[in-house]
């Protein structure tokens, strides 16, 4: 057995826009290449527009979640749900105006010769974007 000691940073100013903590529960080493963290968003905290290789899974633990993907509609997440964006699919994601968020981002590595990158980063999300209207997800 090995006992895995979290580590907690403040996230990036490239990668987010205001006060997000993200915690790195686990980095799978080969075989596996299962990636977790667990996500605090401080309310209207969030993502720049980025894409992951392999895709990425977000279960809302707490509060409420804003996602959107590239030319699609902002939607609302709450706690319990699972959203899914497929490999290389540009999105956003972070807390509502009104609310703290966590969540957890579950995702993997691309294979092991590392020609794909983990995550990449784009834009900043413009308070104009971020505020669009929220639709309410549904539950899958």
């Amino acid at each position: 057995m090995q006992i895995i000691k979290p580590q907690t940073s403040k996230g990036p100013s490239e990668w987010f826009t205001g006060d997000v903590f993200p915690t790195i529960v686990l980095a799978g080493t080969d075989p596996s290449r299962v990636r977790m963290g667990s996500v605090h968003f401080a309310p209207c905290a969030r993502t720049a527009w980025h894409s992951h290789g392999m895709g990425q899974y977000l279960h809302i633990v707490e509060g409420t979640a804003l996602l959107q993907e590239r030319g699609g509609p902002i939607v609302a997440l709450n706690p319990g749900q699972t959203a899914y964006t497929d490999p290389g699919v540009e999105h956003w994601h972070g807390a509502s105006p009104d609310s703290f968020m966590v969540h957890l981002a579950i995702w993997e590595a691309p294979t092991a010769d590392r020609s794909q990158p983990e995550t990449t980063w784009g834009d900043h999300v413009t308070d104009h974007e971020y505020h669009q209207r929220a639709t309410t997800g549904g539950t899958t």
